[in-house]
């Protein structure tokens, strides 16, 4: 019988059939083959081919079997950051996900001999967080990526900030609340007791303007209260300063005021999410452009945005584009030039004096701009960086 014509119905069945997923029991890892049935798979383990990869696996089994370990591991954690983040998710459901793939490595060819093996490995080696509940094991992915964890740390910062704006705005309120009792003396409400000596008077309520006081019918008790009231109003005088012979006080500073400065200073002292500037060195610290540029200095040419920069290598000459997250600030030896990036002195240049390394600050003199003569100590490393 000659040969099957091209896209006959034998060949397109036989393509149907090799598509998709078949069953694991006739996979070769070492050949990466995979056998419709029984008798395809005992030919292949046959063929002189699988021999020759059988012995060579023979010889330093444990190195394949790391490998593929390896394979299926960080394959298998990608997938999981990718599709899921750090969202808690069932383990059966990526791993469904995971082999699904039809050149995935699998599991019969790793270290591990079944999923919840691979789960709690995963839990003692700290890449994730696992618990196992009535339903079965929940994973949930540890993300360690640098910028990741240096974002998080960017977000603590500006929640420590609002916290503290917010304790300066009560602070004030608390201040103005104090100032406005200064000098005032709380009035004292006398109560008199409503006696009648006959029964039969009636008491009398007279309502005035929303203000409910009550009235005694009988003589002693009106005479009473009125005693009683000018007694307190009495105590509530102040008495007038004197006009004549002594100079006015100063006078003081209205609530708006006080709020407006208030306000200007938070403008003056707040940070803000980006900080790069032209002329300022920098160092690279992300790691996708490999050992070349990792952990080199350069100068910024341009800004763009904002938030990203075009910058020339000091020792190459090349030109990069970067993100500010994959930057860092330079903190020079003291007597250097430098410009604070950030706060309320943001684009001034000046002399760094001291470096206080316990507490990551520096102290600088401003020597241009309208703040020229100031000293400016405990400005953080990030928010000051060397002039080129």
């Amino acid at each position: 019988m000659g040969k099957s014509d091209f896209l006959s119905p034998k060949v397109i069945a036989n393509r149907i059939k090799s598509k998709g997923l078949q069953k694991l029991h006739w996979y070769c890892q070492m050949c990466q083959k995979q056998c419709r049935d029984e008798n395809g798979f005992k030919c292949h383990c046959m063929s002189e081919s699988h021999q020759k990869k059988m012995l060579l696996a023979s010889e330093n089994p444990q190195q394949f079997m790391d490998y593929f370990s390896e394979e299926f591991r960080n394959n298998f954690l990608e997938l999981l950051r990718r599709r899921y983040g750090t969202k808690r998710v069932h383990n059966n459901i990526v791993y469904n996900e995971y082999v699904s793939h039809r050149e995935h490595i699998h599991m019969n060819a790793t270290q591990w001999e079944t999923l919840t093996d691979f789960t709690k490995w995963l839990g003692r080696e700290g890449l994730c967080k696992v618990d196992e509940t009535p339903k079965g094991w929940y994973i949930q992915y540890i993300d360690r990526d640098p910028e990741t964890i240096h974002k998080q740390q960017e977000q603590k910062r500006k929640k420590k900030q609002d916290l503290d704006d917010e304790e300066k705005t009560a602070k004030f309120i608390e201040q103005q609340v104090r100032r406005g009792l200064e000098g005032k003396e709380l009035e004292m409400l006398v109560y008199t007791e409503l006696n009648r000596e006959n029964k039969q008077e009636k008491v009398t309520f007279n309502l005035n303007k929303g203000a409910s006081t009550s009235v005694a019918a009988s003589s002693k008790t009106s005479v009473l209260g009125q005693n009683a009231l000018k007694m307190v109003k009495g105590a509530v005088k102040r008495k007038a300063p004197h006009s004549s012979g002594q100079p006015q006080e100063k006078k003081k500073k209205s609530a708006l005021d006080e709020i407006m400065e208030l306000e200007e200073e938070k403008k003056r002292t707040s940070l803000r999410d980006y900080w790069l500037q032209p002329e300022i060195v920098v160092k690279i610290v992300t790691k996708k452009l490999g050992d070349k540029y990792h952990n080199k200095k350069a100068v910024v040419k341009e800004v763009i945005d904002k938030y990203a920069a075009v910058v020339r290598m000091i020792d190459s000459g090349h030109k990069l584009k970067l993100d500010q997250i994959h930057l860092e600030t330079v903190i020079p030896a003291p007597g250097k030039k430098v410009m604070v990036l950030n706060g309320g002195y943001r684009g001034s240049e000046g002399i760094l004096e001291s470096i206080n390394e316990k507490r990551f600050s520096v102290t600088i003199t401003i020597d241009s701009g309208p703040f020229k003569g100031c000293r400016v100590e405990d400005i953080l490393y990030e928010d000051v960086s060397k002039l080129a």
